[in-house]
């Protein structure tokens, strides 16, 4: 496997994880209330702990989205 492979690959996965990322933004965005009614259902959340969890975990994806992809992809584009 070769540097270029891993390139690529480390582009290609950055950039699909964006998409899931910017994806799960918009759904939460646009249908916030559908979303915690179908939540609400299975679990006992207030509004407030809803959202809480919801833009933890956004923001936990992005920073792992950006050490585990983007920051390798790039240290590999500066040295090649």
């Amino acid at each position: 496997m070769t540097i270029d492979v891993v390139r690529e690959f480390l582009a290609w996965c950055t950039l699909i994880n964006l998409g899931l990322l910017v994806w799960w933004f918009l759904w939460f965005f646009f249908a916030h209330e559908w979303i915690y009614k179908l939540h609400g259902r299975w679990f006992n959340l207030s509004e407030d702990r809803f959202d809480a969890i919801h833009y933890t975990a956004i923001a936990f994806f992005k920073i792992i989205v950006i050490v585990f992809n983007l920051v390798p992809y790039l240290a590999l584009r500066i040295i090649s």
